[in-house]
């Protein structure tokens, strides 16, 4: 029941989106619909705990790993959703929207939650490659809201460089299966299911298993943001409404890194461990290293947002190579924190564009002179996004780090560290012309409303608590570990 709730919610909502013209009530409608979500996910992590798995007609199951990821996606989403009504005020009253288009953006954000839901409650490979896929066509027309040109050339990149990727992991699939039947593996309607893959998984072909394998990073790699299919990311994130942004860095690229677990566990059944690592530590190190230079010279706030996801995904990517049941759970918790951080990040930059009138950082100045509430919350959430203690990214990264050298890949680590540092100095120099330049004109200091305030400030303290506090999810985060070992 809890499964068929948690994806009927979002189904619903779309329905009452699409039935009534835009009114306020919608948003928060929309907004109560994710924190359902949230509380359901939260239950289904309990049972989860308890029972290894939830079954629902053999096409949907949940796991530790799958009710860790709804959760996720719960928080990210109510964040977003709550900011829904504010967003489409401002854009209506500028007129960069309609009631018309507010509707649209209504309706396709429930269904963009509800292709993000269906992706990791499946057990079925092709649904959960069809449910990415859709996700990819939905927030191609949320990419393009704002209808500029900017946002139509963001759309159109989008679009064709993540079809490209999710065509190759379709193909990744394909073959996964083909190897499969030859293997011995049934023929049926649950044939495609993680269960049936896994369960002869050790005597898949190595070579068709290789080639898949690589197929699926490429293909999974480009909605997750990793090198070389990389470039629609800071396009898409810095042309998208801002809470379009907070969902599609917070939970959509972690969404497709799911998938990358899950294959990742096939793919060192069927060859040991060596080419997988392999082939996470080039991509993610090479995002890394590339996200590293771009955040150097970075001139707009949601651009350099983006580029901070390519280098926190090649942080998971490297997290994922060593694959022990410590690195898999600090990549978890690192999934949460960067989620909740991203969010906030991206939403309070969408109050600074609503109130500075651009993201060109070098046209922003005396924020925590002018804006105070505001400046501080980002300033905040940028000191969760290089990991400082005591947020919860700092821990994540840490125990990565820890996890890495435990496996022989020190090299690895010092890599992190290097362009980690590198990073700290360029987003501290991005901050302070932000938060601590010269005063603007004459404009008067103002005050940010509690309905903006509180749930930023609220996301911000639950990464410290779970900075502080690991005991809430050491178990779901034990067990999601032990969900993706071969």
């Amino acid at each position: 029941m809890l499964i068929i709730a948690i994806l009927a919610i979002p189904l619903v909502m779309t329905i009452v989106a699409a039935s009534f013209s835009w009114r306020p009530f919608i948003g928060w409608a929309s907004a109560a619909s994710s924190a359902a979500i949230l509380v359901l996910g939260i239950g289904l992590s309990v049972a989860t705990l308890t029972s290894p798995q939830w079954a629902l007609l053999h096409s949907f199951r949940a796991d530790s790993l799958s009710a860790f990821m709804v959760v996720v996606i719960g928080t990210v989403a109510l964040l977003a959703t709550l900011f829904t009504p504010r967003t489409m005020r401002q854009e209506m009253a500028s007129g960069i929207t309609t009631a018309r288009y507010a509707r649209h953006y209504v309706v396709l954000m429930q269904v963009f939650i509800t292709c993000m839901l269906t992706a990791v409650l499946t057990a079925n490979l092709g649904v959960l490659w069809v449910s990415i896929e859709a996700t990819t066509i939905a927030t191609t027309f949320l990419v393009s809201h704002r209808r500029t040109d900017g946002a139509f050339e963001a759309s159109w990149k989008y679009v064709i460089l993540c079809s490209i990727g999710i065509a190759l992991a379709f193909l990744g699939t394909v073959l996964i299966y083909y190897a499969q039947l030859h293997a011995g593996g049934p023929v049926h309607s649950s044939s495609l299911d993680w269960t049936s893959v896994m369960s002869v998984a050790h005597h898949l072909d190595p070579n068709v298993t290789r080639l898949a394998f690589a197929l699926l990073v490429v293909g999974y790699g480009t909605k997750v943001g990793l090198v070389p299919m990389h470039s629609w990311l800071p396009d898409a994130h810095s042309q998208a409404p801002a809470p379009v942004s907070a969902l599609m860095s917070g939970v959509l690229l972690t969404v497709a890194f799911y998938g990358l677990l899950r294959f990742r566990a096939v793919a060192v059944a069927a060859l040991g461990p060596a080419f997988p690592r392999a082939l996470l530590l080039v991509v993610g190190i090479a995002s890394l290293l590339l996200a590293t230079l771009m955040l150097i010279a970075q001139r707009d706030l949601k651009r350099m947002l983006a580029y901070s996801s390519i280098e926190h995904m090649g942080l998971l990517a490297i997290g994922a190579a060593v694959g022990s049941p410590l690195a898999i759970a600090a990549v978890l918790l690192h999934i949460l924190g960067h989620g909740i951080t991203k969010a906030v990040l991206f939403l309070s930059s969408g109050e600074i564009y609503h109130l500075e009138g651009t993201t060109e950082i070098a046209k922003i100045s005396g924020l925590l002179a002018r804006r105070p509430t505001l400046a501080g919350i980002f300033g905040f959430g940028l000191l969760s996004l290089v990991a400082l203690p005591p947020f919860s990214l700092f821990v994540s990264e840490l125990t990565m780090a820890r996890a890495e050298v435990d496996a022989g890949l020190w090299w690895a680590v010092a890599i992190s560290l290097v362009c980690l540092s590198v990073i700290f100095a360029a987003l501290t120099r991005h901050a302070r012309q932000m938060l601590m330049g010269a005063r603007v004109g004459d404009a008067q200091p103002s005050s940010l409303g509690a309905s903006v305030a509180v749930p930023l400030i609220t996301a911000l303290v639950a990464c410290v608590a779970l900075g502080v506090l690991s005991w809430p999810l050491q178990s779901l985060l034990t067990h999601a570990a032990q969900g993706v070992m071969p």
